[in-house]
């Protein structure tokens, strides 16, 4: 059976460029719809597996909590004026921060739902 990922990382700048990318080579006739689809799955596996192994900074939030919301095991945050401090003492802040965070495929369901 086949792991499935989230596709949320296909609305990054990186995924944007290679969704245009095979919607071009699909029209050109280079390659087909499905060898398509599978270049996407492939992305959103290699992209997830990615942020868990190779992103070890830490960072500290502050901000003003204005929205957050769990549907499907997806929590989504809106943070207003957030500020971020970074290991080395830098700061960095924005007007509005949306975060969506997802419970790891290798995460251990302790609640005893399947």
């Amino acid at each position: 059976m086949a792991s499935a990922y989230y596709e949320f990382y296909r609305g990054s700048s990186i995924g944007m460029a290679l969704t245009d990318s095979l919607d071009e080579l699909i029209t050109s006739g280079a390659i087909t719809p499905q060898l398509a689809m599978k270049v996407l799955q492939q992305f959103d596996k290699s992209l997830a597996d990615t942020m868990v192994r190779q992103v070890k900074h830490k960072t500290t939030l502050k901000g003003h909590l204005h929205t957050y919301r769990l549907c499907d095991d997806v929590w989504t945050f809106i943070v207003k004026n957030p500020s971020f401090k970074m290991e080395a003492n830098e700061t960095v802040g924005t007007a509005k921060l949306k975060i969506i965070a997802c419970k790891n495929g290798d995460a251990i369901d302790t609640t005893g739902k399947k």
